[in-house]
């Protein structure tokens, strides 16, 4: 596919900028520049490969496959530029100027799509890696499940082995994970690697082995090409807050700790001002149809307004469409007994306070488009945690609370993981990963997924 792309995007720029001006070079400098067409083809596509961005760890979750097929193309057209200043060789910028965007973007959408077909595998049990988990009984247990959620990673526990522990322990995993060994030794983790066939090994926090074991074990799994992978005690932690440093052979992890504050407020602000204006113009003549439509639909106020909980506890006003009755308020105590939701979310998949024209706003969340008037003044952001009744929160645990760090957002991690399906357990996990992993760049991916999201409509009533 990478090889494809690239001719694709090479030969389509010297046909673009050579072909439909035939006589914008002399015949000796067309024939020059298809060689050169050429040699960046192939050297384009060997770049791909150096740096390592078919590497099958990589291929199907996380942004690092296409991190470094966007550094491979960058450096290869800088390198381009530099020869050319160098050895004065006037190259043609209309050329560059086609063949890298195109190619890039190319390259990008051919991974994003190879990458659906392999989640697509991976659900089915198909393209993954079987591993052995190696530590503790609740260690690897809590691995298993982490794992087991996180299937288009391509990790798939078979078995564990428990150091130390005693004869007949059980895992306790979302699937049943056979224990095939307790003995502290290399050689028996080893022998039982063989018995069930695994192609790496993880080992995770409270293994009870001897740092010498742990090398000898990594000594025998390099020969026999097994690959050794280290699961520390981490939870939800994001790659860019993680950084490994060498100290007398020892891989110290060192874990920063992330901030809200200073610049990155600002141009976490700054990045709400601009977007949420712009999608307040775009989206005005949709949101008057809307509100016609709602003020058609039965009477009543267009706009429901809602107390809601902000910013470190802080109460505002949030604005939706109205998508229920009237008097929607007054009749929830009524319905509290069939509460489908849970935690202490209220949600009920056949709502009778829904209106219908409401039950179209929500399924595609036009309701929520009034929202970007409460960005643009400050009370939300465009990504963060779910905005919390006031109810809701008196009923939070102390750890709940720290959804309230950050400003809640229009659109969330839950919004792209689920939205109403989610459990409460769910929702609060990602929130909290949210607010503890929180980037300018993890934003931008979420607005995108939203997308996907909204016009798929799963999860949304």
């Amino acid at each position: 596919m990478d090889a494809f792309v690239v001719a694709w995007a090479v030969i389509g720029a010297f046909t673009v900028r050579f072909g439909v001006e035939p006589n914008f070079v002399a015949a000796g400098q067309e024939s020059m520049y298809a060689w050169l067409s050429v040699g960046l083809a192939v050297i384009w596509w060997l770049m791909l490969g150096a740096w390592n961005s078919r590497q099958p760890r990589i291929l199907g979750a996380g942004p690092d496959e296409y991190k470094r097929v966007a550094a491979a193309s960058l450096w290869l057209f800088g390198l381009v530029a530099i020869v050319s200043y160098v050895l004065r060789f006037d190259t043609a910028r209309g050329y560059v100027g086609i063949a890298l965007p195109v190619g890039l973007l190319g390259l990008l959408l051919a991974r994003w799509l190879i990458r659906q077909h392999l989640n697509i595998n991976r659900q089915r049990g198909d393209s993954m890696s079987r591993l052995l988990l190696l530590g503790g009984p609740s260690a690897v247990s809590h691995l298993a499940a982490s794992l087991h959620r996180a299937r288009h990673a391509g990790y798939m526990p078979i078995a564990a082995y428990t150091p130390g522990s005693a004869a007949g322990t059980q895992i306790e995993a979302p699937y049943y994970l056979p224990v095939v060994g307790h003995e502290p030794d290399a050689h028996a983790i080893v022998e039982a690697i063989s018995k069930c066939g695994a192609d790496a090994v993880a080992v995770s926090a409270g293994v009870q082995l001897h740092p010498q074991t742990l090398r000898h074990l990594g000594w025998e799994l390099a020969s026999r090409n097994i690959g050794l992978i280290m699961a520390p005690a981490l939870t939800d932690i994001a790659g860019p807050r993680i950084h490994t440093q060498q100290v007398a052979g020892l891989p110290l992890i060192h874990v920063t700790t992330p901030t809200l504050e200073g610049g990155q407020r600002v141009a976490k602000r700054l990045f709400d001002i601009v977007l949420s204006g712009l999608l307040i113009l775009a989206a005005a003549p949709v949101m008057a149809l809307v509100a016609l439509a709602v003020a058609l639909d039965g009477g009543g106020p267009v706009l429901f307004r809602q107390h809601r909980v902000g910013i470190e506890g802080k109460q505002f006003v949030m604005l939706k469409f109205r998508s229920m009755v009237v008097d929607a308020e007054q009749q929830l105590s009524e319905l509290a007994g069939k509460n489908e939701g849970s935690g202490v979310l209220f949600k009920m998949k056949r709502d009778p306070r829904v209106t219908r024209v409401g039950r179209y706003l929500r399924k595609f969340s036009l309701d929520e488009l009034p929202q970007l008037f409460n960005i643009f003044a400050g009370s939300m952001s465009l990504v963060g945690p779910r905005p919390p009744l006031p109810t809701e929160v008196a009923e939070y645990e102390q750890d709940v609370r720290r959804r309230l760090l950050v400003k809640p957002g229009l659109t969330g991690l839950w919004q792209v993981s689920g939205r109403s399906n989610l459990s409460w357990q769910d929702s609060v996990r990602l929130d909290l990963y949210y607010v503890e992993n929180w980037s300018l760049a993890g934003d931008l991916i979420i607005l995108l997924r939203t997308f996907q999201a909204v016009f798929r409509g799963s999860g949304a009533y």
